[in-house]
């Protein structure tokens, strides 16, 4: 099938002595996550040689603050592959957070922290509405997230037209940016990396995760193991709006800006980080690491690109480019090995 896993161990290793070592080692160096790393490694070498100030850390706090948004939709963004599903209204929720964060500030006398309180339960309000959709009414989330991407972003310039907020505390805005004292580490690095270590606890080392891979795989037998499957995909979508809330929050004050058209486009690549990293676009394959791969890789390339001062269109393809080979190359490999193990079964090597 062109969505066996790539993550499983070779199992004719049986066959030769020493082979359960030798049959780890294949399934570590060929499964689609050490690609990814390793692809991540080599580019981060090749920009350093190659690249004028890509290797500095003043261009590190840049890139790591660039990531800080597609890193953090990237999390529930797996998750909700994972089970068969996907999200395209998450810029769109970015912006609509974003533009009420700024309409709160300019006309509601609220402080800054209820603000951003109320930004998030909105997000969570947002992503609720598409889980409605999906599991309440069983439309196919693709349609209903390209509709509310399209009602999202419409609402944002509801909310705003087309000014923008910019007047937010400075101390705001600056702490958005601080690195760690002592390092070129932005401190909105720490509570992402807590949310990671979250996210893959769940994944990789719970019922829960293991349920999501059910779900990805077959809905109908994962119900009937007793998973609920309309219920955990609703809260998945719930999650999404949440951390989109939270990303408006950051883009905001990152930028200094809530203006309709912020994160337009980030859909695209966050998509492609997470199909990059390995999920597989049908469900029920994937894992964190890869993901955190896709998501640094693409950041490394992109970066790269425009401090080598390449044309804005040349990123947008580049960016194309990745998901259509994310979605792809997987899937190639998993038909090369699954074919390659059946030629073995049929003609064993003799010992």
């Amino acid at each position: 099938m062109a969505h066996d896993s790539l993550y499983a161990a070779p199992t004719t290793a049986e066959a030769e002595p020493g082979a359960d070592r030798l049959a780890g080692l294949r399934g570590l160096f060929g499964s689609w996550d050490a690609v990814i790393v390793a692809a991540l490694v080599v580019a981060v070498l090749v920009a350093s040689l190659t690249v004028e100030n890509f290797a500095t850390g003043r261009n590190a706090q840049f890139l790591l603050l660039d990531l800080m948004p597609l890193a953090l939709i990237a999390l529930p963004m797996t998750l909700i592959v994972i089970t068969g599903e996907i999200d395209l209204s998450v810029a769109s929720m970015v912006g609509l957070c974003s533009t009420l964060m700024g309409q709160l500030w300019l006309s509601s006398g609220l402080s800054l922290e209820l603000i951003c309180v109320l930004v998030v339960l909105l997000g969570a309000v947002l992503g609720a509405v598409n889980g409605l959709f999906v599991t309440g009414f069983g439309l196919p989330s693709l349609a209903v997230t390209i509709g509310t991407l399209a009602l999202y972003r419409g609402l944002s310039f509801v909310v705003l037209g087309d000014q923008a907020v910019a007047d937010f505390p400075a101390d705001w805005t600056a702490a958005a940016v601080r690195a760690i004292p002592g390092t070129s580490i932005p401190v909105v690095v720490v509570p992402l990396l807590l949310l990671a270590v979250v996210f893959g606890i769940v994944l990789h080392a719970t019922a829960a995760g293991r349920a999501l891979y059910a779900m990805g795989n077959n809905d109908q037998a994962a119900t009937f193991t007793g998973v609920s499957v309309a219920r955990t995909k609703f809260w998945l979508f719930v999650v999404s709006g949440a951390v989109c809330g939270l990303v408006g929050i950051f883009w905001t004050l990152r930028y200094a800006s809530a203006r309709g058209d912020n994160a337009t486009g980030l859909e695209l690549t966050v998509v492609t980080a997470v199909l990059l990293g390995g999920v597989s676009i049908f469900g029920g394959r994937g894992a964190l690491l890869g993901v955190v791969a896709g998501v640094l890789l693409l950041g490394v390339l992109r970066n790269a690109l425009q401090l080598a001062d390449v044309d804005a269109n040349a990123l947008t393809i580049v960016t194309g480019s990745l998901l259509i080979a994310s979605v792809v190359l997987p899937n190639a490999v998993a038909d090369i090995r699954a074919r390659l193990h059946r030629r073995r079964q049929r003609h064993p090597v003799a010992s």
